[in-house]
């Protein structure tokens, strides 16, 4: 090798080495001691039990920035039942065992053990976590995840001030009698939220705008130290902000909208797009946005209301109504004026037009050209045994009680289902009539894919049991984002590639919405080593099986904490070492 060749790559070591310590030195760890436990509160302003962590409820808000390490020390006080909690959004690059899926990734926290989760957070964004075993975030664990840039970085907007909005649905029926209902024959939906909460905050039984409303309801009448008080948002004039929003919602689908006010979406699940003014907008389950929101320039003494409406659901729930409190002006003086109308519950036009806006900003990276594996996934409502369950190509899941994780890492074969899944459904389904035969199997199997390919998944609606039924889902993909290629009507075919897939500036996701009657395609790389889950976000109907299990470079998994893996399997495995 000579003088000037030796030097070049000493020059390229040394600035490698020195930008790996200013990103080290730049991070921090930021540790949390949390307890999960079941406690009463009046989220509705009704009494009920919900699951809070250290005695809050929604949990405490997790800050970091973009390379920080998160540990959080983990406490089951729930006395008889596991727990386990998914951080939202988050990567989990090298840490697969750290994403809180309960029989994938981990084995359920036992009443009275503590876990370790222990995660870098490495890109800014909004997220949330939540807890993911059984239905526990229809109870109420749950919380908002911001990270922030790192030092030095900035955003691609500006603004002067930030608010959070987290919104949830709520029941007055236990999770556990909702669980029961949903297993039971004859079936027994869980129903309607009967209240939305903003911030963890509703009003069930009085209503802040009642003299607007057509009903009986009260007018709600608050000292403000209620727990379910509304929660303000407190602006001045003539400033940006940045609104982060996330739907942590079981069920409903959800529109946002301010009063008087237009917002610029910037931000979709903590990736930036390209920015756009809408007058409200639709968020599913699992999604988080960032807008922003540009207050008048003079106070004018006036409040304006805030309003969030159910969507994609013949609406049973009322409106969640706050308050955009402007400086000067008393919180406590309520806007005067009708609280924006939520759109037509099944105006899916309105919801198609938000969601096709939605482009990555320029210096995104754009997908890969061509995809090297397509699996096609019809979503249907079907009978096992007489039970209602939700299936994926005529397969519901059932999840095995020796985690994913440690039976593909150490070939455990006889711990799940060894057949591979299907990948595609007969050609002959018609999605816009109720399957001729409902009948349906339970199953357990994995796709698994060669590392570093590009995947195409093609999510394909159908109708439900019932005539003339095709219901909205969120999917989530754990462990990676995906770019949204685009949106159809009726059955996919070849041809829609070419003629509707966006190659160009597709946004990228965690979480994605198929419309009724309707399909979604999804591309991405599988790098990430580790088995992660893709479901519906709409808890009821994980619950029934609507999910799928993906696996790939399972041998660049690196050592497995033991805490992980103490159940099933793989927990005797540690027992006789």
């Amino acid at each position: 090798m000579d003088c000037k060749s030796w030097c070049s790559q000493t020059l390229v070591f040394w600035c490698v080495l020195l930008s790996l310590i200013h990103v080290s030195l730049g991070s921090q760890a930021r540790h949390f001691k949390w307890e999960v436990e079941y406690m009463y509160r009046s989220p509705d302003c009704l009494e009920h039990v919900v699951m809070g962590i250290n005695g809050q409820f929604p949990g405490p808000t997790i800050r970091a920035k973009a390379g920080d390490t998160i540990v959080v020390e983990l406490t089951n006080k729930l006395h008889t039942e596991g727990v386990a909690i998914h951080w939202h959004g988050i990567r989990q690059r090298g840490t697969p065992w750290a994403d809180g899926t309960v029989s994938i990734s981990q084995c359920a926290i036992n009443p009275g053990e503590t876990f370790e989760y222990r995660f870098i957070v490495d890109r800014p964004g909004t997220y949330f976590y939540h807890g993911h075993y059984g239905m526990q975030r229809s109870a109420g664990l749950y919380g908002s995840l911001i990270v922030d840039v790192a030092d030095g970085e900035k955003e691609p907007f500006h603004y002067d001030g930030e608010l959070n909005l987290l919104l949830s649905d709520w029941w007055h029926q236990s999770v556990h009698d909702q669980q029961v209902g949903l297993s039971s024959k004859p079936f027994r939906w869980i129903g309607e939220p009967q209240t939305l909460l903003i911030n963890g905050r509703g009003q069930f039984n009085c209503s802040l705008a009642a003299k607007f409303s057509s009903s009986s309801v009260s007018q709600c009448k608050f000292r403000g130290n209620e727990q379910c008080a509304p929660h303000i948002l407190h602006v001045h004039p003539n400033k940006t902000y940045r609104l982060r929003i996330t739907s942590t919602t079981a069920l409903a689908s959800l529109n946002l909208a301010i009063e008087g006010h237009k917002m610029v979406t910037v931000e979709a699940d903590g990736n930036y797009v390209e920015p756009f003014e809408v007058n409200d907008m639709d968020i599913y389950s699992g999604e988080s946005y960032s807008v922003l929101l540009r207050t008048h320039q003079s106070a004018a003494a006036k409040n304006y209301w805030i309003s969030v409406g159910v969507r994609g659901r013949e609406p049973k729930t009322p409106q969640a109504l706050t308050i955009l409190n402007y400086f000067p002006t008393s919180e406590s003086r309520l806007p005067t004026t009708h609280p924006p109308v939520t759109p037509q519950w099944n105006d899916y036009e309105h919801s198609k037009a938000f969601s096709k806006s939605i482009f990555a900003l320029m210096g995104t990276p754009q997908p890969p050209k061509i995809h090297h594996r397509r699996i096609v996934l019809l979503n249907t409502q079907n009978l096992i045994n007489g039970f209602t369950k939700w299936s994926i190509n005529n397969v519901s899941l059932i999840l095995p009680p020796t985690p994913y994780l440690g039976s593909l890492k150490f070939s455990l074969n006889n711990t799940f289902d060894q057949r591979h899944p299907p990948e595609n459904y007969d050609s002959g389904y018609d999605v816009f009539k109720p399957a001729m035969n409902p009948n349906a199997t339970h199953g357990n199997g994995v796709y698994t894919f060669n590392f570093n390919i590009t995947v195409d998944v093609i999510l394909q609606n159908a109708n439900a049991l019932a005539k003339g039924v095709s219901e909205i889902h969120p999917w989530h993909l754990h462990g990676h984002d995906f770019w949204v290629l685009g949106y159809g009507e009726g059955k996919f075919r070849e041809e829609d590639e070419k003629n509707i897939f966006n190659l160009k500036n597709p946004p990228l996701r965690n979480t994605a919405v198929i419309f009724p009657y309707g399909w979604t395609a999804l591309r991405f790389v599988a790098d990430n080593p580790g088995v992660w889950a893709f479901h519906c976000h709409i808890e009821p109907h994980l619950h029934m099986g609507m999910g799928v299990v993906f696996a790939e470079g399972m041998r660049r998994v690196g050592k497995i904490p033991r805490a992980a893996l103490a159940c099933g399997l793989t927990g005797n495995m540690q027992r006789k070492n």
